[in-house]
C-alpha cells in the first residue's frame, strides 16, 4: 500500500505576515478592542470575556478559565478579585475536589453579563447591516479551520454569540462531494491517513444513490449545520455485506468539523441514524471503525453500540485495528 505523503510550505513569506498584521490592525479598529473599555462599559476586553465565559454556564472552574483563553494565572486572578470588589461573581471551594475553585455569578454579575452581551449583538448587528453575510461568514470559517488547530486552545464563539443554531436536514445536491472532500482532508490532517481513504470513501458515496433508489425508505443520510454552515454528516444504509440486509442497516460516513466539537454534533447525528433505522424497520445496526478514531468510538458506546469483532489491519498508509461495532434497535 502506497504512504502518500503531505506536501508542506517552508512557511509564510514576510508580505504574507504584514497582511494578516494588516488585517488584524483592521478589524481591532472595527470592533473597538483599542478603546480603554470594551463596549463602553467599565470592563476591559479581558475582563469582558472572562465575564462572559462564567455567564455562560453560571458556573465556571478557575483552572478551566486558566487553560481555555490562555491566560495567565496572576492575570486572572485579578480580573477575579476586581468582579469580587464590584459584586459581580463568588468564589466557592468545588463540592468534587476540594483543590479546585469555582467561580459564581451574583445576580449582579448576571445582569452585567447581559448588558455586555446585549451591546455586543448590537454592535455585531449593526456592522453587518449592510454586508452580505454569506462570503463573509465563509471567509471567517475558513480562518476558524485554518487557524484552529495552531492557535491556543480551541475555537470558542466570541462575545456577540451566546448560542449556536444546529440543525439536522436530509442531503441535498452537492452534499455528497463536501462529505468526500471532508473526509479526505480531515483524516490527512488528523490521523495521517494516505490517498487511499479518500477512495474508500468515493466508493462508499458512489454506491450510496444506488442503495437508496434500490431501497426506498430504508436509506437516508444526513447534514448537521451549525449557523447554517455544514458541520457533520452521517447516512444510514441497508448492509449489503450481510446475508440479512433486510434486517440489517449500516451506519457510514460518521463525521463532525473540529470547529463544531463540543456541541454535541456527534451523538445527535447517530441518534438520527438510530432513529430512521427503528421506523425503517430494520432489527440491528452495525459500522466499521478503526481503535485510532477514539472520539468517535465513545460517541458509538454513548449510543448503546458494543465492539462485535476487531482485527490488525493494514489500512490507509497505517497500521491499526479494524472494528465492527453494532447494537439491537
Amino acid at each position: 500500500m502506497t504512504t502518500v505523503s503531505a506536501r508542506r510550505t517552508t512557511g509564510p513569506t514576510p508580505a504574507q505576515v504584514a497582511q494578516v498584521r494588516a488585517f488584524n490592525r483592521f478589524y481591532t479598529n472595527v470592533i473597538g478592542v483599542l478603546h480603554g473599555m470594551y463596549l463602553d462599559l467599565p470592563y476591559t476586553v479581558t475582563e469582558g470575556r472572562v465575564l462572559f465565559e462564567i455567564a455562560r454556564g453560571g458556573t465556571a472552574d478557575v483552572t478551566w478559565l486558566r487553560q481555555s483563553l490562555d491566560i495567565d494565572a496572576g492575570y486572572l486572578s485579578r480580573v477575579l478579585r476586581h468582579f469580587e470588589a464590584d459584586g459581580l461573581v463568588t468564589r466557592h471551594r468545588s463540592a468534587t475536589d476540594a483543590r479546585r475553585q469555582e467561580i459564581r455569578l451574583t445576580d449582579a454579575g448576571r445582569s452585567a453579563a447581559a448588558e455586555l452581551d446585549a451591546r455586543a449583538v448590537g454592535q455585531i448587528g449593526a456592522l453587518l447591516g449592510d454586508v452580505d453575510c454569506a462570503p463573509l461568514l465563509d471567509a471567517m470559517r475558513v480562518i476558524t479551520e485554518s487557524l484552529g488547530g495552531t492557535a491556543q486552545g480551541s475555537p470558542v464563539p466570541d462575545l456577540a454569540s451566546t448560542e449556536r443554531v444546529v440543525t439536522l436536514r436530509p442531503l441535498a445536491i452537492g452534499d455528497l462531494g463536501w462529505i468526500l472532500q471532508r473526509h479526505g482532508t480531515l483524516y490527512a490532517a488528523e490521523f495521517g491517513w494516505d490517498a487511499t481513504f479518500e477512495v474508500f470513501c468515493a466508493q462508499i458515496i458512489a454506491e450510496y444513490p444506488a442503495l437508496r433508489d434500490r431501497n426506498p425508505g430504508r436509506a437516508e443520510g444526513w447534514i448537521a449545520e451549525v449557523d447554517g454552515v455544514p458541520a457533520g454528516s452521517v447516512c444510514c444504509v441497508p448492509d449489503d455485506d450481510s446475508p440479512d440486509s433486510d434486517n440489517r442497516a449500516r451506519l457510514r460516513l460518521l463525521l463532525v468539523e473540529p470547529w463544531a466539537r463540543g456541541l454535541g454534533l456527534g451523538g445527535r447525528l447517530v441518534d438520527r441514524c438510530l432513529n430512521f433505522a427503528r421506523e425503517a424497520g430494520y432489527a440491528d445496526i452495525v459500522l466499521l471503525t478503526y481503535d485510532q478514531l477514539a472520539a468517535a468510538r465513545r460517541v458509538y458506546q454513548a449510543a448503546g453500540f458494543h465492539l462485535d469483532a476487531e482485527h490488525p489491519e493494514e489500512a490507509f498508509g497505517q497500521l491499526m485495528n479494524g472494528q465492527t461495532w453494532a447494537r439491537a434497535l
